[in-house]
């Protein structure tokens, strides 16, 4: 007892405090653990691709113990490696996807669909297979809000998500006080092991999955990018390691921060008019270089978990030589964007997150493709070329932007990492469900919501063409995973 009492006699009281807080919110966690997912009681749900790593097998233990029925489907040998037990192995070629999903929707009285990422190959039919069947749909992907939470939103996400797009409605949505979101810390780590693992075990069991085709390469060469991603990792962290200095100071409130995406990403190829990461580089710096002020600079950041497959430096060589912006062009891999952040004049994305996590910070950005926050007075509604020297007096409206991040985090997020657990009591997957964010609030949320088709942008994607009907037909189950 005497040595417990100096332990705590010991501790800061500041620390003594974080701990009560953090024990109270942990208490929360599980209290909204079992009102969310306990939701799906008395469902049958599918699980089809989910993220790298074991977060559906997880979360499938989770829905059982909630009173659910879980069904599994398996593409390649890694959606195998994480679900190696009691799912379903489809190994027929893409073309017959969408007959066997009908076949299975029908045989197995699916009620609900979940699914990581609604644009990738092998989803693209499913929203319109899950409507015909009146099954519901439920889609993950990573967090709206970071870096504490992940997305799991009714009907589709980014550009096809089904969110409010009236200022008016977030001007009247009412904000209530809510408890801080439990840490999730650095995640980059777990991901790279989960990833290494997936890419390996598709690249060993491709024989048994022959005819699946991935967004990436599914290849055991596919590992050796995340070795050279974490050398660039530390080689930039060393080389750039006085940029975030002058940014907070050399340059402060005089730059603009373009935050950069994955080469693949679904919200580049199908949500904005971009053909490619560097189509997008080359339109920003060549409006910057014609319409900017000459005091002006313009900071292009290199996505994280891009640092593998991609790097810009002889692209930002070439525009800052071929516009005479040297010294106003610069191009840096590792920031620390809360501290960065508040420096900016401007921030321009396509559709990035980083876009969301400005405004939060009071900057002015401007939206070069879709974004669920791309609301008038929220973000900039101009043109880009109007945007450089008009920012400053566009900074979003305080109290719609405080109205959208409540009614976002509290439909949308749940408050976890879909490559690392918190410590929550009760949740096998390690995230924290909102009491708001439950089935019957989120999967089947009505489609009275304002469509973000009906507000137009400056850029418009062509929609995934419809399918056949008479391709829909059902399909013959394969359960075994050698055949």
């Amino acid at each position: 007892m005497s040595g417990l009492r100096r332990i705590t006699e010991q501790k800061p009281i500041d620390t003594m405090a974080d701990e009560v807080v953090q024990a109270s919110n942990l208490e929360k966690a599980s209290e909204a653990l079992s009102r969310g997912i306990n939701s799906f009681s008395g469902k049958h749900i599918l699980l089809l691709q989910g993220p790298l790593g074991p977060f559906f097998r997880r979360l499938s233990r989770d829905l059982t113990a909630s009173g659910a029925r879980v069904s599994k489907v398996n593409f390649n040998g890694g959606d195998w490696l994480f679900y190696p037990t009691g799912a379903i192995q489809f190994k027929g070629r893409m073309e017959e996807w969408p007959a066997f999903l009908a076949g299975l929707l029908d045989e197995l009285k699916i009620d609900v669909i979940l699914l990581f990422g609604d644009c990738r190959p092998i989803h693209r039919c499913v929203r319109e297979l899950a409507e015909r069947a009146g099954v519901q749909l439920g889609v993950f992907e990573e967090g709206y809000v970071r870096p504490d939470h992940i997305t799991l939103e009714g009907g589709g996400i980014n550009g096809h998500s089904r969110l409010p797009r009236d200022k008016n409605f977030y001007l009247a949505y009412p904000v209530a006080q809510s408890s801080d979101p439990l840490k999730v810390g650095h995640v980059f780590w777990y991901a790279t092991l989960w990833a290494i693992l997936y890419y390996f075990a598709g690249s060993i069991l491709k024989p048994s999955f022959p005819h699946y085709h991935h967004h990436r390469r599914l290849t055991i060469r596919e590992m050796f990018p995340w070795f050279r991603g974490l050398w660039r990792k530390c080689f930039y962290r060393i080389k750039e390691r006085h940029v975030q200095h002058r940014l907070e100071t050399e340059y402060s409130g005089r730059f603009f921060l373009v935050p950069l995406q994955v080469y693949y990403d679904s919200q580049i190829r199908v949500h904005s008019n971009y053909p490619s990461i560097e189509s997008f580089i080359h339109e920003v710096v060549s409006s910057f270089a014609k319409n900017a002020g000459p005091d002006a600079a313009l900071v292009i950041k290199h996505h994280p978990m891009d640092r593998a497959y991609r790097d810009y430096t002889q692209l930002w060589e070439s525009l800052s030589e071929g516009y005479g912006l040297q010294g106003r062009l610069l191009y840096v891999h590792d920031l620390q964007l809360p501290s960065v952040l508040p420096h900016a004049r401007g921030v321009v994305v396509v559709n990035s997150t980083v876009g969301l996590t400005a405004l939060l910070y009071g900057v002015p950005v401007k939206v070069c493709g879709r974004a669920i926050y791309d609301i008038p007075d929220i973000t900039y509604s101009g043109r880009l070329k109007n945007f450089w020297k008009e920012a400053p007096l566009h900074k979003p409206d305080p109290t719609a932007l405080q109205g959208f991040r409540a009614y976002l985090i509290e439909h949308t997020q749940l408050n976890g990492s879909m490559y690392k657990r918190l410590s929550v009591e009760g949740s096998r997957a390690g995230v924290v469900w909102s009491p708001a964010l439950s089935l019957l609030s989120v999967v089947t949320r009505k489609k009275t919501r304002t469509r973000h088709s009906d507000v137009q942008p400056e850029n418009t994607a062509q929609p995934y063409n419809e399918l056949d009907a008479s391709v829909v037909r059902p399909a013959r189950i394969r359960t075994k995973f050698f055949s």
